[in-house]
């Protein structure tokens, strides 16, 4: 590392990159090695309030799925030309990309043949499809921080040095939680029944999911009069337009709670939860509850990553734990009553309800590594090398 306070570039995606990597800069912030650390490059609110400079916004690489991409891909390109020219300018001590595989790998690997040492936070699921990626990362990554206890085996095979540093979130989301106080704070009763709805937190999720996901509170709120609904939305821009949907709908659930962020108030304020599959998934798991997986995707990228895929699940939380421990509604079988159903079927069952809760306090034990100190043991001795 060269003398002066060390340098690093960070490029992460989405929300939940954002709050990933701000954990990992506040660790870093921490140690004597790397105390004083300038970090810069893409980055959302949570990293900018642990001192980062984003030079871009990191609405910039909101995109998912073929089609999306391939739509988005020239801009996507010109942004990835300047960013690698800022990069190598600045030459700092370690460029971390975060999730956004696609979009960071290739970055990566002209980075570290410019001699600019490259670390991956969160690999990439090649334990559920498109192993051939293993190349491509050995090529582009020194080092790969992983975060599930069964992904180092399959780096060691291919040859990429790698550490398990457990999930941040089950270091953030401490647990057991109450719903008494979460409830009390979003000014929810405390003897009704719950249901969180998580549609997503990109534009595109939001216009593919949050309809589904309002007509099934509809259908819910028709079948149980009672039941009460809490709608976080990721950020100020998707509140408005989740707010311009709820309007647009007359003969929407009057029960339906809007709010401004807050998910894991929502999380922990509810009996069960509708959730996008993704990130989401894994946090209502480490909050211990109920849920249905949903997820739907222009057709085109669904038939592709089919074709490519592994394994049986789409949810993170059946997918570690290796079982359909909740169940999952892909494309049009993400329809209102049949989720609806399936969120009545798991308010109607305490002992399903219990077991489903076991199998994720067992499952937070095992992610719960301290991510952050271990992160930050990794990424600095990585900085302090050269």
């Amino acid at each position: 590392m060269a003398a002066g306070a060390p340098q690093l570039a960070v490029v992460a995606a989405e929300a939940s990159g954002d709050l990933l990597a701000s954990s990992v800069l506040r660790g870093l912030r921490a140690g004597a090695p790397t105390a004083g650390l300038r970090a810069a490059g893409i980055g959302g609110p949570a990293m900018e309030a642990e001192g980062f400079e984003s030079w871009w916004s990191i609405e910039a690489l909101s995109v998912r799925g073929y089609v999306e991409v391939l739509r988005e891909y020239p801009r996507l390109l010109r942004l990835r030309r300047d960013l690698r020219e800022r990069v190598l300018a600045w030459r700092p001590d370690l460029f971390l990309g975060v999730d956004a595989p696609d979009f960071n790998l290739e970055l990566e690997r002209r980075l570290r043949a410019a001699g600019i040492p490259t670390a991956h936070f969160i690999g990439p699921s090649v334990w559920a499809w498109r192993r051939e990626r293993l190349g491509r990362i050995r090529d582009a990554v020194d080092h790969m921080l992983l975060v599930f206890p069964f992904e180092p085996p399959l780096y060691a095979a291919a040859g990429i040095p790698a550490s398990y540093v457990g999930h941040p979130l089950a270091d953030a989301i401490p647990g057991p939680h109450t719903r008494a106080s979460a409830r009390r704070d979003l000014g929810l009763p405390d003897s009704a029944t719950v249901v969180a709805l998580l549609p997503g937190s990109r534009a595109a999720e939001l216009r593919s999911m949050a309809a589904v996901f309002l007509d099934t509170a509809d259908w819910l709120a028709r079948q149980r009069p009672g039941l009460r609904f809490v709608l976080p939305a990721a950020g100020e821009h998707r509140y408005r337009s989740l707010r311009a949907m709820l309007a647009a709908r007359p003969d929407a659930p009057a029960s339906v709670l809007l709010t401004e962020g807050r998910s894991h108030e929502a999380l922990a304020a509810c009996d069960t939860a509708l959730v996008a599959s993704g990130t989401a998934t894994l946090e209502t798991a480490l909050f211990r509850r109920p849920m249905v997986i949903a997820y739907r995707m222009p057709a085109l990228s669904y038939l592709i990553m089919r074709r490519m895929g592994y394994l049986p699940w789409i949810g993170l939380p059946n997918i570690l734990c290796q079982d359909w421990v909740v169940p999952e509604f892909i494309q049009s079988a993400a329809s209102a009553p049949a989720m609806g159903a399936a969120l009545l079927a798991q308010l109607d069952d305490p002992a399903g309800r219990e077991r489903i809760t076991s199998r994720f306090e067992a499952l937070h034990h095992s992610l719960r590594q301290d991510c952050a100190t271990r992160c930050a043991e990794v990424l600095g001795d990585l900085m302090t090398r050269r």
